[in-house]
């Protein structure tokens, strides 16, 4: 974080010091004790299961030089109170942000959407590292603390700040842009992931086009064009719209970003890039055509941004992986490829993953799809567990293992049709679908694994290619 004194951050956050007020401080701001450094910054924060007060004086212990808290504490170094923790990170994050932007030349872009949203910061990170200093989340740092935290990153020398937003909620996009004002921001997709939250799709839209609907016309706004609700958001903002989305046959659109004549193998995913002059070939180390809408998007922005084509295109050719469980392309033994892709599911990039998985075998090897629950859907859960069941066997996939109660259903209805006899097994956890697995596989066989994390088969994707959990 900026250099800032005891008092400017009391100020920042409407709070009131206890201590040294005139002390400057620059630390690392952290809500984690665990990860406390010497000069960091410590905000306690109470949480659903534990209270992060109860750790202040660890966090001391270990060198924090100034803690954020809602109530008085004895400790021997400076302590801000703050009627409401979780609004004083984004109260502080607004200021440093305004500083640092004010100070420099700092360009900010957001993303957000129901599927991609952490490959895409990872893209976009790739590219803008190259460019000068980039501030990025790691993991998925998107939320209400996450995303502010994330924020807290800049100093005087970052020029390109990355934030990835999530939503539980109608407002909670409209919040966080209003502290980082993104000068572009991104939205992927209008999908079912995490629908239980919201209710309803169109809910969910609503809740997404917030990181448009408040930019200024100075912004340049990303939409996908392919997905209808997305492209809609154009007409509620004042932002300059850029697009991009797959070749639909269509007239060549100046301000679109498109992909033709998409091809995947085991050794990544290519395409054709169509925008303005010559179409170019960008070949991904990276699996899977939903990867390639994620590149796309990355791409209209950092244009946006003024990086030079060529440069982007070199960038994201250069990612080995987009993250750890999602799309991970692993080796195992006698040839197996194990596709692990159970860092997080929705229907929508449980889908699009059987689609890959389809691509890549087309009769050449066997096909395997290893799939786990997918959450957070509701009253939804049931008839779109049916679906992807469904989906698998219009897809020909040979193979299906369905792991834990919470799937079952995904092989009830792949039983259900009629074509199927004995495709699909049930296994009722981790190390029963390890056994199963083991007993089918033969020499080049593709395995996908996917799920939700809750449901924990990345870890299994990790056995079956030999790495240790």
């Amino acid at each position: 974080m900026i250099r800032m004194s005891v008092q400017e951050i009391a100020d920042a956050v409407r709070g009131r010091v206890l201590g040294d007020a005139g002390a400057m401080v620059s630390g690392t701001v952290r809500t984690d004790s665990r990860a406390i450094e010497p000069g960091d910054i410590f905000v306690a924060l109470p949480g659903e299961t534990t209270d992060g007060h109860r750790f202040i004086e660890s966090a001391v212990a270990s060198g924090a030089a100034l803690v954020i808290a809602e109530r008085e504490v004895g400790i021997p170094v400076p302590l801000v109170i703050a009627s409401d923790g979780v609004i004083a990170l984004s109260d502080l994050a607004r200021v440093v942000v305004s500083r640092v932007r004010a100070a420099g030349t700092m360009r900010v872009v957001a993303v957000t959407g129901s599927n991609g949203k952490t490959t895409t910061k990872n893209m976009l990170r790739a590219v803008l590292e190259t460019q000068g200093a980039t501030i990025a989340p790691r993991g998925s740092f998107n939320n209400e603390v996450g995303a502010p935290i994330s924020m807290l990153g800049v100093d005087e020398t970052t020029q390109f700040l990355i934030v990835e937003m999530g939503a539980d909620a109608v407002g909670d996009l409209t919040k966080l842009v209003s502290v980082a004002m993104p000068d572009v921001a991104i939205v992927l997709t209008v999908g079912l992931a995490h629908i239980g939250k919201f209710g309803d799709i169109e809910q969910t839209a609503r809740a997404k086009s917030e990181i448009v609907r408040d930019l200024p016309g100075s912004a340049t706004a990303v939409l996908n064009r392919d997905d209808a609700r997305v492209s809609a958001m154009a007409g509620v903002t004042s932002a300059t719209a850029r697009w991009f989305g797959l070749d639909d046959g269509g007239a060549p659109q100046p301000d679109a970003f498109i992909a033709d004549d998409v091809r995947l193998t085991l050794d990544g995913t290519a395409f054709t890039l169509v925008h303005g002059g010559p179409r170019r070939t960008v070949t991904l180390r990276i699996l899977g055509e939903h990867h390639v809408m994620n590149a796309l998007a990355t791409i209209a922005a950092v244009d946006a941004l003024g990086v030079d084509l060529d440069a982007a295109v070199a960038a994201l050719e250069a990612m080995d992986r987009a993250e750890r469980w999602r799309m991970e392309l692993l080796p195992a033994p006698d040839g197996v490829t194990v596709v692990n892709d159970a860092y997080n599911a929705s229907p929508d990039s449980t889908a699009a993953a059987l689609r890959s998985l389809a691509q890549l075998t087309r009769g050449r090897t066997r096909a395997i799809a290893v799939l786990g629950e997918m959450a957070e859907l509701g009253d939804l859960a049931g008839e779109e567990h049916d679906r992807i069941g469904e989906l698998v066997v219009r897809l020909n996939v040979d193979q299906l293992v369905v792991v834990g109660a919470g799937a079952r259903r995904i092989h009830l209805a792949a039983i259900a049709q009629g074509s199927w006899d004995g495709e699909s097994i049930f296994a009722a956890d981790l190390d029963a679908a390890y056994d199963v697995i083991c007993d089918l596989l033969q020499p080049g066989d593709v395995v996908l694994v996917k799920s939700s994390n809750s449901a924990g088969l990345r870890h299994l994707g990790d056995r079956l290619a030999g790495i240790p959990s």
